[in-house]
């Protein structure tokens, strides 16, 4: 039996198609007006849906990275800083770090576009099927003692654990406590040559000691497993987000 017509967009949203069954008619009204051979008008709605469903697949990562908001590099206001190396910024949006399963740290002091930078990779590996997440270290921290408290830290360990890149910002702006510093540590640790890392941070690596309690041994131990693999960006300027009452 020859299917019927009716049958058309039932079949296609059974089989997950959407972007075809809602498009299909008046793109058949298109190809005939255009003189379209069969197959270029099935190229063009399997072309149609290809794009719709990288769109929605974009749209989850985006959603699952917890992206504090949206930023892209042309964006950056490369005019603003004093000081940065624009043409190894650049190159890190080749995203070949992801694949080196290598890190990046953003250093400088606030308001230099250090979150602005990060956020932009993170948002580029999405775009490139790239799971992400994006974290500030304060709330890596809490989540961590709080699994720890009720015996759930290997399962909240482990979300940090799974995405090929995880970004962890603002780091050193808030101190720790020692249960803090080693929970952050086990991140870095477990993650050393096993997935990438962008860190922002306002620190300079000779004070991190401050950051991680003063505990000269934890900050050996984290500055030994994410600088082996790392490129550091170093940010030099005054806070963009002071520019207005600067000049007033």
């Amino acid at each position: 039996m020859s299917p019927k017509h009716d049958d058309l967009p039932r079949n296609l949203r059974y089989l997950n198609l959407p972007h075809i069954a809602q498009f299909y008619e008046p793109m058949a009204e298109q190809a005939a007006k255009e003189n379209l051979g069969h197959v270029d008008y099935l190229a063009r709605l399997v072309a149609g849906e290809a794009g719709a469903r990288y769109e929605r697949s974009v749209e989850r990562r985006v959603k699952r990275a917890h992206l504090p908001v949206l930023k892209t590099l042309e964006q950056f206001q490369w005019s603003w800083p004093a000081r940065i190396n624009r043409v190894q910024v650049q190159e890190l949006f080749r995203l070949r770090f992801i694949e080196q399963k290598a890190n990046v740290v953003f250093v400088g002091s606030v308001g230099l576009g250090k979150t602005h930078l990060a956020v932009a990779l993170a948002h580029t590996a999405c775009l490139r099927d790239i799971p992400v997440l994006f974290a500030p270290a304060v709330d890596i921290v809490n989540a961590l003692s709080a699994a720890q408290a009720v015996s759930l830290l290997p399962k909240v360990l482990k979300q940090y654990l799974l995405p090929r890149l995880l970004v962890i910002d603002e780091l050193g702006y808030l101190p720790m406590d020692k249960r803090g510093a080693d929970l952050l540590f086990q991140v870095i640790s477990a993650r050393y040559e096993r997935g990438a890392m962008i860190v922002t941070t306002n620190t300079a690596y000779k004070n991190w000691p401050r950051i991680f309690n003063n505990d000269s041994t934890i900050t050996s131990a984290v500055l030994d497993r994410l600088l082996h693999h790392c490129q550091t960006v170093a940010i030099e300027g005054k806070s963009y987000r002071m520019k207005d009452k600067d000049k007033a």
